[in-house]
Formats: structure tokens, sequence, C-alpha cells
């Protein structure tokens, strides 16, 4: 018996594992408004409800279900849509650029959790490709859009963007 259970941890695989999701998108697009202030900003540099509003109009067109108007945050704003099984949640903000330097748009994409969920770290678990996938076909086949990258959160998180691709499921 010991000769047996040890012969099976022998041949047990370590389990592979897999690089960490892409979900935090980045691009550039002079078609949005990121000049003049609304007066239903929450802040001064609330910029990104027309890109919601137009993400939304483009993901429905493909068929994707929007469980919500866009909102806003403090930096930006969100909505809701499910593009498969899974409700997820886009949020989407702008930093300006230096200079001539064009500002960029920053996305990314979480799935949707509760407050018990998002305290326990749901909403960076369980987020579908597909939901990756219909966000970056949208912004992919737009030509006012440009310098699409996608970027692990982690990396993104510890300023290094270097490493960005042009496809969210880019190993």
């Amino acid at each position: 018996m010991a000769e047996s259970a040890a012969a099976h941890r022998v041949c047990v695989r370590p389990r592979q594992l897999m690089p960490h999701m892409r979900t935090v998108v980045t691009f550039r697009s002079v078609a949005f408004n990121t000049s003049e202030r609304r007066p239903y900003f929450v802040n001064d540099g609330c910029f990104g409800d027309d890109v919601a509003r137009w993400l939304i109009t483009e993901l429905q067109s493909h068929g994707v279900a929007i469980n919500s108007e866009p909102d806003q945050e403090d930096f930006g704003w969100y909505f809701s849509f499910r593009p498969g099984d899974t409700e997820h949640q886009f949020i989407i903000g702008f930093r300006p650029g230096s200079g001539e330097e064009l500002g960029t748009w920053i996305g990314w994409v979480e799935r949707r959790a509760g407050l018990i969920g998002s305290l326990l770290g749901a909403r960076g678990r369980g987020i579908e490709p597909g939901a990756l996938r219909a966000i970056h076909d949208v912004l992919a086949s737009d030509r006012r859009v440009s310098a699409v990258r996608w970027h692990r959160k982690t990396d993104f998180d510890a300023a290094n963007e270097s490493d960005g691709a042009s496809e969210p499921d880019a190993a």
C-alpha cells in the first residue's frame, strides 16, 4: 500500500498555473469628450459617459445583453453586461496626456459581485473570456479607436504597461 501511494505521488503532475487574464484595456480616441465638464459629473474630470453609452449601443448591436444604463463613480463610468452566463461590469475612465501627447482611456472588466463577494475578491474571479472578447471586438472594429492594449491587472496596478498585448487572450 505504501508503494502504491508513493508511486501515485510521483505520477501526479504539478498543476500548471495559467497566467493571469488580461482584464485591463487602454486605448486612445479623440471621438469622445475629454475636456467639457458636464453638470452631472461627480468630479470635474469624470469623463467617459459618452464612451460608456457608445459601448452599450455597440454591445447590444452584437447581441450582448446590457443590464444597466451607465452610472458614474468619482473617477469615471461603468455599466453591467452579460455576454454569457455571468454578469460583468465594464468600468471606464480617462487619464489625460501630457503636453502634446493624447490622453488614454482606461477600462477594465470585472465580474459583478455583491457587497460580500466584492469584499472577498469575487470581482476578479470567474471573468468569462467572452466578456473580454466582447469589449475587444467593439474597440478593435472602430476606426476612431487606436492603440488598443490589454494588460494584466497586477502589471497595470504596478505601473507596468510595457507588457500590454493587442488581444485580451494573448499569453
